[in-house]
């Protein structure tokens, strides 16, 4: 009987490529042409979102939008097609009369004064000229016309304000950051000048003043103005000295001084954040939260007298949960009443509906644009906090994730306590400076009628200074009857099926990014078997690249993993050995709970190859399997059963035969700390 794996591969290969619709440009032009512009422009968009790199695709996008009297969009798609032609004149002239037409009166002003001085034709330098000195010449005017309204009332705001903004339109930028300074300053609870300020000093290149002005800026103000200044801050959270640096700049905002209590808190900085609470306590006397937050800390010193103003305050004012936590921690009977939700703004019911239905769509920019505006509206709603950790993880900001799991394990609803508390072990594990992790996966053959172990513990430590990570490491790779495959070519030691060795090691790995690490290592392995082909101990020096994904299918609950590694074990030969191990599979039982039941379908298909091209060490294998996790497992354990054939690649295979057949039966189980 042939053996071929050719058509697993093909059919991973195939699915993965067409897992996604393809839209057909045609479809998006046919509508074009009947001016069905409501259906054409979404058309665009998915085909954009397939080839980003194709200008005439943004072109006919940009047009479309014009069509359809979309200014703003249209001049957004303008803009990306300009940043892959940028000597298109005619398309830089598109886009700057658009921003002069959706205010953007400086960009347009830039555009046309590069234009009318290039190497362009005589009208089109004509028609730039024109539209530079309509532009120009008033904003001049303005700007001289204020300044001198100001020599004569200089508390004047609106005199301030103009000559800010007519300033920026001129590129007169340190100008406006002076005038937006000083009209801040005249109406401090006005803070969309901030944005402008923080907006101005960002484009005269500074970013600490910028980062000041912007963070004050979005906490404690509206929500449309607090979003945008979140969209020009750095997508990082905040150092606490940049805290410090905008409560300076803006002393009386209490939502900054807020945040950077709990802040404070979390990083268990107890007496700074005791001293955030006192002024927040000031400021925003009826803030219940706060109150009880430092009447905790007092009590935990031992001041229990000052603790009880703050903590009578809450139980006198508060009839549901936080009051019942303050008599939990005072040791009193709990009230019979509880109220299910504190009083909310309609704001802040509608942004967290949003947010709630934005994340269960998988949409998690737009859920986490809604769940800030659902925080800042409601400071202590804990769900929201909650639900702002989970989805800075997915998306990745596990430093921003770890500050709202902190805040949210303080929430009085045990359940949303007990999930934030855990999310934030399992997250500050990866993000503290040291690292420890361990897994083992015992496994059962019966082709060779052996249990096999492969274990590893190993401590790393994340420091600022260095792009990669050293460790320390300790695997044991071992079986029970000390197995070997006999000779496998003339001059060639016998090879064991498991080295039978605790291997000590020390090494350094890259942060895995997109699925992929490196890694190198040097160590000794200590052999627990008699051999006499080795000494007791040898020097063991190991590395390679490691790739692992998994992507969601188009069918349902289907899934594609792989997890591919490239070694050098110096112990082998020097030898180099390629291990691709894959699987296709469908998830039958899933449950959102980790200790809850799941259970999974796979087809496995498996490739190994050396560079010695040793016979042992070159096949393929393929075949079904399951992999489950039952009631009692801990987490992180899952059983995994496969049935597989597999075919050895070169001649001279161990054993003789070309072809074997292997039950395996194995756990797998990991922690990390």
């Amino acid at each position: 009987m042939k053996f071929s794996i050719a058509p697993l591969w093909l059919i991973a290969l195939s699915w993965v490529a067409f897992g996604d619709d393809n839209v057909p440009a045609t479809k998006a032009y046919d509508a074009l042409r009947t001016h069905d512009y409501d259906v054409a422009i979404p058309l665009f968009r998915r085909l954009l979102a397939q080839n980003p790199k194709q200008i005439a695709l943004w072109k006919d996008l940009a047009y479309t939008l014009l069509k359809a009297g979309q200014n703003e969009s249209a001049r957004d798609a303008f803009a990306e097609a300009m940043k892959m032609d940028a000597a298109d004149s005619h398309l830089a002239m598109e886009y700057a009369f658009l921003a002069f037409e959706t205010n953007r009166k400086s960009e347009a002003r830039r555009i046309f004064n590069r234009i009318r001085t290039s190497e362009s034709d005589a009208q089109t330098k004509q028609t730039a000229e024109t539209a530079f000195q309509n532009i120009d010449h008033p904003l001049a005017d303005g700007i001289a016309r204020w300044q001198q309204a100001l020599a004569g009332a200089p508390e004047n705001f609106s005199a301030h304000e103009e000559l800010a903004r007519l300033a920026e339109d001129h590129d007169e930028l340190e100008l406006a950051a002076e005038h937006y300074l000083v009209s801040w300053k005249l109406k401090p609870d006005y803070r969309v000048l901030l944005v402008d300020l923080g907006r101005v000093r960002k484009a005269l290149g500074q970013q600490e003043k910028s980062l000041v002005a912007l963070l004050a800026a979005s906490r404690g103000a509206e929500p449309h103005t607090a979003e945008k200044a979140r969209e020009l801050l750095p997508e990082r959270y905040p150092y606490v000295y940049e805290f410090r640096q905008a409560l300076q700049l803006d002393p009386a905002n209490v939502e900054l001084h807020r945040e950077l209590a709990y802040l404070l808190l979390t990083m268990t900085l107890k007496s700074e954040a005791e001293q955030e609470f006192r002024i927040v306590t000031e400021q925003s006397p009826n803030d219940l939260l706060s109150q009880a937050q430092l009447g905790f800390l007092l009590l935990e010193r031992g001041e229990r007298a000052s603790a009880m103003p703050y903590l009578d305050k809450v139980m006198n004012n508060d009839n549901g949960a936080l009051a019942d936590r303050v008599r939990v921690a005072l040791k009193m009977p709990q009230s019979f009443q509880h109220r299910t939700e504190t009083p909310r703004s309609q704001l802040s019911v509608e942004a967290k509906q949003l947010a709630l239905s934005s994340y269960e769509k998988g949409y998690m920019k737009d859920a986490l644009k809604y769940l800030r505006i659902a925080h800042e509206s409601d400071p202590v709603d804990f769900q929201v906090m909650l639900k702002l950790g989970w989805v800075n993880n997915m998306l990745r900001d596990d430093a921003e994730a770890i500050k709202w799991f902190g805040l949210a394990q303080r929430s009085p609803d045990e359940t949303i306590a007990r999930e934030a508390a855990k999310a934030y072990r399992n997250l500050s594990s990866t993000e503290s400076r040291t690292r420890t992790t361990f897994w083992s996966m015992p496994l059962y053959s019966s082709r060779w009628h052996n249990l096999f172990d492969y274990s590893q513990v190993k401590t790393e430590f994340k420091l600022p200074f260095l792009p990669v990570r050293p460790y320390f490491s300790m695997r044991f790779v071992g079986d029970v009857r000390g197995s070997f495959l006999g000779e496998t070519a003339p001059g060639v030691s016998p090879q064991y099926f498991s080295e039978n060795s605790v291997i000590l090691g020390v090494g350094v790995g890259t942060p895995v990014k997109h699925g992929v690490m490196a890694w190198a290592e040097a160590g000794t392995a200590i052999r627990y078997l008699h051999r006499n082909d080795l000494a007791l101990a040898v020097s063991d020096y190991r590395g390679g690249i490691s790739f692992a994904r998994t992507w969601r299918g188009p069918w349902g609950k289907s899934f594609f993993e792989t997890n591919d590694d490239a070694v050098f074990i110096s112990r082998f030969h020097n030898d180099g050995i390629f291990y691709s191990q894959n699987k296709l599979g469908w998830r039958l039982v899933e449950s959102e709970d980790p200790k809850g039941v799941q259970a999974s379908f796979l087809w496995n298909f498996n490739l190994t190859a050396d560079v010695r091209r040793q016979a042992w060490a070159n096949f393929v294998e393929t075949g079904p399997g399951l992999r489950v996790r039952l009631p009692g497992m801990p987490t992180g354990m899952l059983l995994t059963t496969s049935f597989v054939r597999g075919a050895y690649l070169l001649a001279n295979p161990p054993g003789g035969k070309p072809y074997f057949l292997d039950m395996r039966v194995g756990l797998w189980y990991a922690i990390s700390h």
